[in-house]
């Protein structure tokens, strides 16, 4: 882990209150994983809180955060560590899973199908009794320190067979469900974090929920909360509202153009 990664756990640790309302009780469920050491799988759609909840968490429970994103081409090496040549000589360094078991850390590993089978597999010592990490390259064994705790997340909408879990590994984890908040706290969770005045939190609320029941024809992915923010805040700094809303809601959800007329025409009927 760089110096600057470290840098950043401090400032998770110590910075101020993520912002993050509840939609039952994950707040609770979570703080009770962590007091008896279990590991968390977090599944919800893109953009509804899942890694906002993970960072309020870290702050609730006082514990640093090591985040990382999972893709395709992520090796184990790259969580556990590797040899480095440097001009005084071959040195290991550890990858920021390592650094998280060592510091008691909470570990986030976002979108975790997206990582190679055989990368997920050295998860399993960890989400056990055993909360243990083995580095092969070395022939150290680290003990997970006080504290540490492995969350992951997924979209349960991008899952295909050869995107998802095995067995094996999703009864690991304590697992929860979460989605879009109920419109009301969608509308305060809009105000929060854009500042944006009630009738435009509202009638984006509103918006929203009409472009979602899009899904059936052919809507891949529906706005999220985290877009409405992002088109509130556009708006709220002097952007005309519709062109907020093509611009912040409605483009980065689709190229289809039948698709993205209809959105149009719905952003056109909400704010006459």
């Amino acid at each position: 882990m760089t110096a600057e990664s470290l840098h950043q756990l401090h400032e998770t640790r110590a910075g101020s209150e993520p912002f993050y309302l509840p939609t039952a009780n994950e707040v609770e469920i979570f703080e009770q994983c962590h007091a008896q050491n279990l590991a968390v799988m977090l599944k919800g759609p893109t953009g509804c809180g899942k890694t906002r909840l993970v960072e309020h968490m870290a702050w609730r429970l006082n514990r640093p955060l090591v985040t990382i994103p999972c893709h395709d081409d992520l090796a184990a090496s790259d969580l556990i560590g590797r040899f480095l040549i440097r001009h005084d000589g071959t040195h290991w360094h550890d990858g920021p899973l390592t650094r998280a078991v060592r510091e008691g850390a909470i570990c986030y590993l976002d979108e975790v199908v997206e990582a190679r089978q055989d990368t997920i597999v050295i998860l399993h010592a960890l989400t056990d009794h055993r909360r243990i990490l083995p580095i092969d390259k070395t022939g150290e064994t680290v003990k997970a320190a006080p504290g540490f705790q492995l969350v992951v997340s997924y979209n349960p909408g991008y899952q295909r067979m050869l995107k998802d879990l095995k067995p094996s590994t999703r009864q690991r984890f304590v697992a929860m469900d979460l989605d879009f908040p109920a419109a009301e706290r969608e509308l305060a969770i809009i105000r929060e974090e854009s500042g944006a005045d009630h009738p435009t939190a509202h009638a984006l609320v509103s918006l929203a929920h009409r472009i979602r029941a899009l899904r059936d024809r052919g809507l891949a992915e529906v706005p999220s909360t985290r877009l409405l923010i992002a088109t509130a805040l556009l708006a709220k700094n002097g952007v005309p509202i519709r062109e907020a809303c093509y611009a912040g809601l409605i483009s980065p959800l689709s190229d289809d153009e039948s698709l993205v007329g209809a959105m149009r025409d719905l952003v056109d009927a909400t704010f006459v």
